[in-house]
């Protein structure tokens, strides 16, 4: 007798069979337009007393010298902040924050000319921490979305802050949601169920298409679906260890430095990609895509020698030589290019060339390889919710800038995250990716590392990979841990002996945990003949045999989030 192995439908698993317990949900919806009237406080304003400003001051008091004038227009109620002599000068209001709550934040805010950023402050025992910031624009309201926790419990006043003292800060729709760590890790499971797995149906029938019970049934994974990788350094080559340990993990990488004009062309005129060459070589070998880190880099201090002392159009031309030998010798080989790194912190490039020197290195770059993902990557825009110059509102306002390039087509751009912590805001974090998700872009965190005490690094990892893999917006992962016997940049995950360190154990736990590492998944078909299986999105090698038939079959198969949805029944005969 033999077996017919039906492998049915792809499926989502429903979020009914995966939850028993009823959280909060949380709103992962974000809204990067400036729109005539604001949106209504995400859930029902949470803890906020009058959320919409529909009780006039009813819970809310002046700050500092501020004017405060609880006003309508158009049917909608709302508070207009003047006089304003210092940042500070606001509307606030008096919360309870508790220890160990996870709090996301948003409100609407409009300016009354140009644009202005506006910062949200929580005020406790004198400490001030920034929960978001949005760029205010006059005649119509922006959503800030932000987050925060709290070290100790107790009473603190929600404000905000603008630099930009002549500009009135009008507010409304303001929400402040608590979410208990349970409640949190809830969120990630149905995040995960709903992107990031699928169920498998098999069912084993005879040559008479009876079903076959209790056959045995064997599932694993060869290769994790979701890009989850780490950066390496060209002390990879010829290092036998350090590439089984590599290989056996990851499945995209990005190189520390050896593509970076200064390590391609340290002498004017002489380039030298061997290393670059022989890297690309070894992980194409290996079915391991690279994200090209980077064309050029805006901070003066990583410049080429002899390029910081170029100027006007000896400057130009050596950009321009730069861009076309680098994504030319490329091109095509890349899951992206990081183009013009760290442009919203620094300018070398545009101080010395005008405003539009980046927007005009995005579209050669594109017009030499219209088909790959042209990355911005910046700092501090997931790690650091007051750091003004890479907040999700002013890096939204630089990709616009991007948006506007013609060249050999719309430029197809990603959102590149470095996603260097120190100690994690997650609740902000999570805020921003949603915010950064309403563009429809791809998003990836490029650079995870943390930079914190032994006690506590690998903890602070962890919480960012899980928010990172969790989120549904996020494409892909990098960390920035690539080993270094001289030392790596922030840490590393394992040691000279590639035995893994804390945070190369935190790696593969959370690889175990997404089906990586050669996880397998075994059971036995019921007496109608059915297995079901709830798998991550990857490839997979299936084996079911049978001991009173001694008949087995054996099937490769992917499973990506295209099979989200019921499709036709595939059969095999053995």
């Amino acid at each position: 007798m033999k077996l017919l192995l039906l492998l049915l439908a792809f499926c989502c698993l429903s979020l009914s069979r995966c939850e028993e317990k009823k959280y909060v949900p949380y709103d992962y919806s974000a809204t990067i337009e400036c729109l005539s009237d604001p949106n209504k406080p995400q859930y029902n304003g949470g803890i906020i007393v009058n959320p919409d400003l529909q009780n006039g001051s009813h819970g809310w008091s002046q700050l500092g010298n501020a004017k405060v004038e609880f006003t309508e227009f158009g049917g909608n109620k709302f508070v207009i902040t003047r006089g304003r002599n210092h940042s500070y000068d606001s509307v606030s209001q008096k919360v309870y924050l508790e220890k160990g709550l996870l709090y996301t934040f948003s409100a609407w805010l409009q300016v009354s000319q140009g644009n202005a950023p506006v910062r949200a402050i929580f005020k406790k025992n004198g400490e001030s921490k920034v929960a978001g910031s949005v760029i205010a624009e006059s005649k119509c309201w922006s959503m800030l979305k932000g987050g925060l926790t709290v070290d100790e419990s107790g009473p603190a006043d929600l404000y905000f802050e603008s630099e930009d003292t002549t500009a009135e800060i009008w507010v409304d729709s303001v929400s402040l949601q608590p979410f208990t760590q349970e409640e949190w890790n809830s969120h990630h499971k149905q995040s995960i169920n709903r992107k990031r797995k699928g169920s498998m149906r098999i069912r084993a029938v005879n040559s008479a298409g009876e079903p076959v019970p209790n056959a045995t049934i064997s599932i694993v994974q060869n290769r994790l679906g979701f890009p989850f990788g780490c950066a390496v350094g060209s002390n990879i080559l010829g290092n036998q260890a350090y590439q089984n340990w590599f290989t056996k993990r990851f499945t995209v990488t990005a190189f520390g430095n050896e593509m970076k004009w200064y390590s391609t062309e340290s002498v004017r005129g002489k380039e030298n990609y061997s290393t670059a060459d022989a890297m690309v070589k070894f992980f194409q070998q290996h079915g391991i895509p690279i994200r090209g880190h980077n064309i050029i880099w805006e901070d003066p201090n990583y410049q080429p020698s002899w390029v910081k002392a170029l100027n006007g159009p000896d400057l130009y031309n050596a950009v321009k030589r730069r861009v076309f030998s680098v994504v030319s010798r490329y091109k095509g080989q890349l899951a992206g290019w990081d183009v013009v790194n760290e442009n919203l912190h620094f300018s070398f490039f545009e101080n010395k060339m005008g405003p539009k020197a980046s927007y005009n290195v995005f579209a050669q770059a594109h017009a030499l390889d219209p088909k790959t993902t042209m990355f911005m990557n910046e700092f501090n825009t997931l790690e650091q919710p007051g750091d003004a110059a890479s907040s999700p509102s002013r890096y939204i306002q630089k990709l616009r800038e991007l948006q506007s390039i013609r060249v050999a087509g719309i430029i197809p751009l990603g959102i590149g995250l470095e996603s260097h912590f120190k100690t994690p805001n997650i609740p902000y974090m999570r805020s921003a990716l949603d915010t950064f998700g309403a563009t429809g872009l791809p998003i990836w965190l490029t650079e995870v590392d943390v930079e914190a005490p032994p006690n506590v690094q690998a903890n602070y990892f962890e919480q960012v990979l899980r928010e990172g893999h969790a989120h549904p917006k996020v494409k892909g992962m990098v960390t920035w841990s690539g080993y270094n016997p001289k030392g790596c940049f922030r840490m590393c995950l394992t040691d000279g002996n590639f035995k893994n360190l804390p945070t190369g154990d935190v790696v593969d736990k959370l690889l175990r945990e997404w089906g990586g590492l050669r996880g397998e998944t075994t059971g036995l078909t019921d007496a109608d003949g059915f297995f079901e299986a709830s798998l991550f999105h990857g490839d997979y090698n299936l084996d079911i045999s049978h001991p009173l038939t001694n008949s087995t079959a054996s099937h490769s198969f992917k499973l990506t989030s295209e099979d989200s949805h019921p499709s036709p029944s595939i059969v095999f005969r053995v």
